[in-house]
């Protein structure tokens, strides 16, 4: 896939719990791009009464006003699905990531690939280094602006 002229999704989970079969989906952040022009944004989470954890509320506590939420567990996913049609989804993680996301045919891979990167748990360090970028609460804008990068300086 060409990040510079496809069409495709980065997207990032955040669930409640690592396996599938015992957790739901709490946040979906995601951006929908042509190339590296972004046609629309995707931030969804789920009510408080559905999480449990504590420090998963804590986390999840940023920018408010930016994410819809929703009094339906089961909501995000098939709201995602209609939203993501059949574009690509390059994926922030993998290992919990693909078995929430099960129920979608898009293809799903690793975005790291695509920045010469491997993934490791220090991997938005390891890009904010490489790409001279400022932390932010949305790991999907990260990714955007590494790929901007990636673009403007392929020789």
């Amino acid at each position: 896939m060409d990040l510079q002229k496809d069409k495709y999704i980065i997207v990032e989970i955040i669930p409640t719990h690592s396996d599938s079969e015992k957790g739901i989906i709490a946040q979906i952040s995601a951006l929908k791009l042509n190339g590296i022009k972004l046609e629309d944004r995707f931030d969804y989470r789920v009510t408080n009464k559905f999480i449990d954890n504590e420090d998963l509320k804590q986390m999840i506590s940023y920018d408010k006003d930016m994410f819809t939420y929703v009094d339906n567990k089961y909501f995000i996913i098939e709201k995602f699905k209609q939203w993501a049609k059949d574009y690509p989804l390059l994926l922030i993680e993998d290992s919990y990531t693909k078995n929430y996301l099960k129920e979608l045919t898009n293809v799903k891979e690793l975005v790291y690939p695509y920045l010469q990167l491997d993934y490791s748990l220090d991997i938005f360090e390891r890009i904010m280094k490489k790409y001279s970028l400022e932390p932010s609460n949305h790991l999907v804008d990260i990714i955007y602006e590494a790929i901007i990068y990636e673009g403007n300086n392929k020789e």
